[in-house]
């Protein structure tokens, strides 16, 4: 295992010297794009000809995870290939930039922290040494420690067969797919690896778009009767797949022993959560045109759908739409996991409050939500506190699945462009649309597809990265959230020391609501997040105590914790709370 030097062991350790942050004046533009600065040299290739093939637009997946345990965050980006039997890049309206032939790259990381905390960021693509060769078209990607070995392993979805990537700990990676039983193939979209049975072991949801080839792509016209990308309804949904982790490197799929085989919709984005608090794993899937589903565990390996009785099936109208990207956390700081679903342009994206027991109101109407996003088609999208306030505020990357008329008119090949959009929570269950603000990055229009959120230059805040289809990967590094107090947990176990996914932090203040945070690496659309827990403190400059409800549902208490800094907790070095 290669040596880990930016994350402290328990309680102790830092990567940012302690101090204290109040009343800041904010920088002219809250994030910036760094990509090319950083060296992260990335060009999503669709494959399109002309032909307008369905799986052109869907992607790309990013994921943010640090596979050579060094403490920061590396980057992996899905890549497409040329669509259409006989077709070659030679045809393709747009040619593949970067090395041939295309596939997923992988980027390392090599952060540089000096003495009085000045950041230098810089990305190495080292896909070839690391072994992956992600050669199939891609879609998304999760990430997860399969087998416990403390190394963050790759899980890549595609139109074809699925990738499963095993970290060897040394830097490479060996392809498994076949192996462990986890080659899905068909069309899939977003998966996430969760441990549902709290056995210790993470297992893998994967969620299963449509029916779809390109021998069987259907002609489709626009309002205005041009040529344009089809609805997903009118191509039959695949089911999504459920796979056991049976702890010797293999997966059993158990979709149908759990109860998930008989209903299913074309699903893009999955969030896991213990959404009625019961202390078990539950599953939302977000569908495309189709009701969502809510699999609530039912404790003994099996899953019942509650997406229309707790209200998070469909629009407060009795609509179901266009589902894409969604995240859950809990931005009215009650304790519960909230719901956001990303929505087409002119639906308005939705926001489904928890009452705790895993009921939920439709609040977009009041929050604000549903009006400010109705311009948007969004996809990659998540709960993160970008000001470090202690409020989970909303960024959203956006980009149409049909064609722009004002963009076609104007001859765009591709006229599905959109920008951004970053909503701030006002802490009364509104929000405030603030992307004027956030900087010219959010000015500038593309494809926006995966977004995978984290803290990539360790300062404190939350980054994005951005996954545009037919498009440039974009870097957003925050200026503005680290001049606020934080405190950052990577949370492991006490025998594997691998991330535990699933665990929920209470940051329990003096002055203020328990801030609830989720150790997580999935949500968003068809990306992977960091899985460490970063809570905003706002102006408070005390020490918190911070409990653990582990995945397995003990529950442990630090009183130690220092701010502004990144802590590791190791299960079992806490104290036994009650």
């Amino acid at each position: 295992m290669l040596a880990a030097a930016g994350v402290a062991a328990a309680c102790s350790g830092s990567s940012t010297p302690p101090q204290t942050r109040s009343a800041p004046t904010p920088p002219a533009d809250w994030f910036v794009e760094r990509a090319a600065d950083a060296g992260l040299d990335f060009v999503h290739f669709n494959g399109m000809s002309g032909a307008l093939y369905y799986a052109e637009h869907m992607g790309p997946g990013v994921a943010l995870f640090d596979y050579d345990n060094d403490g920061d965050l590396d980057v992996f980006i899905t890549q497409g290939q040329m669509l259409g039997a006989g077709k070659t890049i030679s045809q393709a309206l747009f040619p593949p930039k970067g090395p041939l032939p295309p596939k997923g790259r992988l980027f390392r990381n090599d952060l540089q922290v000096r003495a009085d905390g000045a950041r230098s960021l810089h990305f190495t693509d080292v896909t070839d040494a690391s072994g992956i060769n992600a050669n199939e078209y891609g879609m998304g990607v999760a990430t997860g420690d399969y087998n416990n070995d403390g190394c963050v392993d790759l899980y890549v979805t595609t139109l074809g067969r699925n990738q499963l990537f095993r970290n060897n700990c040394n830097g490479t990676f060996t392809d498994v797919s076949k192996a462990s039983g986890t080659d899905d193939s068909g069309w899939s979209s977003s998966a996430a690896f969760v441990d549902y049975d709290r056995d210790g072991w993470l297992d893998l949801f994967v969620g299963h778009y449509l029916n779809y080839s390109t021998d069987t792509n259907i002609r489709c016209y626009s309002v205005v009767g041009k040529p344009d990308y089809c609805p997903p309804h009118v191509y039959s949904p695949q089911p999504s797949h459920l796979f056991h982790n049976n702890r010797d490197g293999t997966f059993t799929d158990v979709t149908a022993a759990a109860g998930m085989s008989r209903e299913f919709g074309p699903a893009l984005g999955v969030v896991t959560a213990d959404f009625n608090g019961d202390g078990w794993m539950d599953i939302y899937v977000a569908n495309d045109g189709q009701p969502n589903l809510l699999w609530i565990n039912q404790h003994d390996g099996t899953f019942k759908n509650m997406g229309l009785l707790s209200g998070t099936a469909l629009s407060a109208e009795g609509e179901a739409k266009s589902s894409m990207g969604v995240d859950a956390g809990d931005f009215d700081n009650d304790g519960d996991e909230d719901l956001i679903v990303m929505e087409l342009t002119g639906q308005g994206s939705d926001l489904y409050v928890n009452d705790g027991a895993g009921v939920f109101v439709d609040q977009s109407a009041r929050s604000g939500l549903r009006f400010k996003s109705l311009p948007f088609t969004g996809f990659g999208a998540a709960w993160l506190d970008f000001d470090n306030d202690g409020w989970l505020d909303i960024l959203s990357v956006n980009g149409a699945v049909t064609g722009i008329e004002e963009l076609a008119r104007a001859n765009d090949p591709f006229p599905l462009s959109q920008r951004k959009q970053l909503l701030r929570n006002l802490g009364n269950g509104q929000f405030d649309d603030v992307t004027s603000q956030a900087g010219a990055v959010f000015q500038t229009s593309h494809v926006g597809r995966g977004a995978a959120f984290g803290d990539i230059d360790n300062d404190g805040d939350v980054d994005v990265v951005v996954a545009n289809d037919n498009g440039p990967a974009e870097l957003l590094i925050n200026e503005v959230g680290n001049r606020f107090n934080w405190i950052g947990l990577r949370l492991v176990g006490a025998q594997t020391s691998r991330d535990m996914v699933g665990a929920r932090v209470g940051i329990v203040r003096g002055g203020g609501p328990t801030l609830w945070r989720r150790a997580r690496a999935d949500g968003s659309y068809a990306s992977a997040n960091d899985p460490r827990v970063l809570a905003g403190l706002g102006g408070s400059s005390e020490m918190p105590r911070v409990h653990v409800v582990w995945p397995d549902g003990r529950t442990e208490d630090w009183t130690d914790v220092p701010i502004n800094r990144y802590t590791t907790l190791k299960q079992g070095t806490g104290r036994n709370a009650q």
